[in-house]
């Protein structure tokens, strides 16, 4: 059973699919929730991602009925079916509370969870409930199996499997081309994010940057990729918006569009990543609700919230939060990787580094990830 709560745990699962396949044929059967990428895979999803893809106070208290429903409903079916392994993708609001009811109600239910919470960054106590309600971490990164090692935790490091969709990142001049962009217009691609709190609170602030950066950067064009549950949110916030905009849905787009932009104005998650390994040069930022933020800020004590960033411990791409995240400030980096060759070549040197230390060059993540499960599967059978 594969579980995942939003868009980009759906990517991961989706590619996890396909491994699982090549890996065993069809003498694998997968059953669970996710969304598109799951289901090109043969996944047919108990329930829409549209319940469990929120974050923040305002936007999660008002769902929490309907995500506490949707718990009981993974958790039931797990129960009944049985399966061999329980794998929980991401989203630990939602993930991690379906482990700890399995766990309460059948220990004998086998766990796994992919793509562990970042409890190194805050809160590292819950590392302690994670070795209570799960089995095994399916690590992404690299130092995160000594972290969960100490707390009893069965850690394996398996890679990033964003590092899969390098490959994928291709397209651009046929982008340009059909949406009528020429091939020297300055191309920002705009990632105002996936979750509907993150169109509220970051679409504005980015609205408001691309005005100014229009204004210093003449003959500037925009493309927007999201993704169907908030493309209506999306479609709604940029009606009139300062500069020439294309919104565009699907994986393919998005890809080409990456290959087609000059630089990359985008909300912190997955998404980043995806854009180092197509070697855009970014900006980064995240905003969330006062409330949410207020209580947030004190279990925080990294220096820097974008991966990249993390893995080379310096601010090689620029980030800014909540209040720091001004239109003014987002303008001027933006402005400067569409004007200045130096900036983004020296960026551009750093990703590919990052990269390197995601696991890019090596076996595919997805496939050691599968073999792990399976490992795992067989050792407990």
């Amino acid at each position: 059973m594969l579980v995942c709560g939003e868009p980009s745990g759906d990517q991961l699962g989706g590619q996890l699919m396909a491994a699982l396949k090549s890996t065993v044929g069809e003498n694998v059967k997968v059953t669970g929730v996710g969304g598109r990428a799951m289901a090109a895979q043969g996944l047919q999803t108990l329930f829409p991602l549209d319940d469990t893809a929120v974050m923040g106070l305002s936007e999660v208290v008002p769902k929490i009925p309907i995500i506490l429903r949707r718990v009981r409903e993974v958790c039931d079916v797990a129960l009944s079916t049985r399966p061999d392994a329980v794998v929980l993708i991401d989203s630990p609001d939602f993930t991690h509370r379906i482990a700890r009811r399995l766990k309460r109600l059948d220990p004998s239910i086998r766990t796994i969870d992919y793509v562990a919470p970042q409890v190194w960054a805050s809160r590292s106590y819950r590392a302690r409930a994670m070795a209570r309600n799960f089995d095994l971490v399916l690590a992404l990164l690299p130092f995160e199996p000594p972290f969960f090692e100490k707390y009893g935790l069965r850690t394996v490091f398996v890679g990033h499997p964003v590092i899969e969709r390098a490959k994928m990142m291709t397209g651009g001049a046929d982008l340009r081309a059909r949406l009528g962009i020429a091939a020297d217009a300055p191309l920002l691609v705009v990632l105002p994010g996936s979750r509907t709190s993150e169109i509220r609170f970051i679409l504005p602030v980015f609205r408001t940057a691309i005005a100014e950066i229009a204004r210093r950067v003449p003959g500037l064009v925009t493309v927007l990729p999201t993704v169907p549950h908030v493309s209506a949110r999306v479609r709604e916030g940029t009606g009139n918006w300062p500069a020439p905009l294309h919104i565009i849905e699907g994986d393919a787009e998005k890809y080409a569009a990456f290959d087609a932009a000059n630089a990359a104005l985008a909300a912190s998650g997955t998404v980043t990543t995806e854009l180092a390994l197509a070697r855009t040069p970014m900006v980064v930022a995240y905003r969330v609700g006062r409330i949410t933020y207020a209580l947030a800020k004190p279990l925080f004590f990294l220096p820097w919230f974008t991966l990249v960033n993390l893995l080379l411990q310096r601010r090689a791409v620029p980030e800014f939060l909540q209040g720091a995240a001004t239109p003014h400030a987002l303008a001027d980096e933006v402005v400067r990787l569409l004007t200045n060759k130096g900036a983004v070549e020296a960026q551009r040197a750093d990703l590919d580094k990052a990269a390197r230390l995601l696991g890019e060059g090596e076996e595919a993540p997805s496939l050691r990830a599968a073999r792990a499960i399976l490992d795992f599967v067989n050792v407990k059978r």
